[in-house]
């Protein structure tokens, strides 16, 4: 039965997190008989949630079951919350699918990354109402865990990650995040004014090669009239002949 217990990630007492629920404690470990298997289950609290979890030994790690993490983790999640607020360019609802993403992974440096994007500090745009709730989401699931680590409670948790953001930033502002949709239009817009470019001289050659074409033309349509002179000069005698007999008589 020791040894049994030696092989479990934790113990009855010790805190875990779970991706879903944030961080929990081990009330015991039980042995239940299901559809005619016999299973041993973590039992796991969630006081901030109210709730019981019952998770299989065998499959907890599946699950996303894991122990609290390390100092050192802890220190690099921290960190991110005193850096500048990375956000992608690209629409809200996009946006809140991904943070959401990151709290429900469990790993504290990306909760700590949804905290450090969301947070406001005084003078900057209000949050929107979904913003909010996912901000304090975030934020609560963090402070738990840093709660944990640090074995203070939860307040006192609050009060350390609220002055690590409100901590002045660097002042060497980060690039913001493009998402592809984004940078594919700006990649084509300045594409374009290359093909304009080639183009305009071979317009221009074209222009110049049809001018002389029209000019060789217009020589031919001023000859036809010299020919006009040549018929008039042949009437005039003829009238000036008849014209003198009739002086005689």
């Amino acid at each position: 039965m020791a040894k049994a217990k030696k092989d479990l990630m934790c113990g009855p007492g010790d805190f875990v997190v779970y991706p879903t629920h944030g961080v929990g404690k081990v009330v015991d470990i039980e042995t239940r008989e299901i559809a005619g298997q016999k299973l041993r289950l973590f039992v796991v609290s969630f006081d901030h949630e109210r709730m019981t979890l019952r998770v299989p030994t065998a499959k907890a790690e599946v699950a996303g079951l894991r122990r609290l993490s390390s100092r050192k983790v802890m220190e690099t999640a921290l960190t991110t919350l005193k850096g500048r607020a990375r956000v992608k360019r690209t629409m809200w609802s996009r946006r809140a699918q991904e943070y959401e993403a990151k709290i429900n992974s469990g790993d504290p440096v990306l909760i700590s990354e949804v905290v450090r994007d969301l947070h406001r500090n005084t003078g900057q745009p209000d949050q929107s109402f979904s913003e909010r709730q996912i901000y304090e989401k975030a934020i609560d699931r963090l402070a738990c865990e840093v709660a944990a680590v640090d074995k203070s409670d939860k307040e006192k948790a609050m009060v350390k990650l609220e002055t690590l953001l409100s901590a002045e930033k660097p002042e060497k502002p980060e690039k913001t995040e493009q998402s592809e949709e984004v940078a594919k239009p700006e990649e084509k817009a300045k594409a374009e004014p290359k093909v304009i470019e080639e183009n305009k001289p071979a317009q221009k050659a074209t222009s110049k090669a049809a001018k002389p074409k029209t000019a060789a033309k217009k020589p031919a349509a001023k000859a036809k009239p010299a020919a006009k002179p040549a018929k008039k000069a042949v009437k005039k005698p003829a009238t000036a002949a008849k014209a003198k007999p009739k002086a005689k008589k």
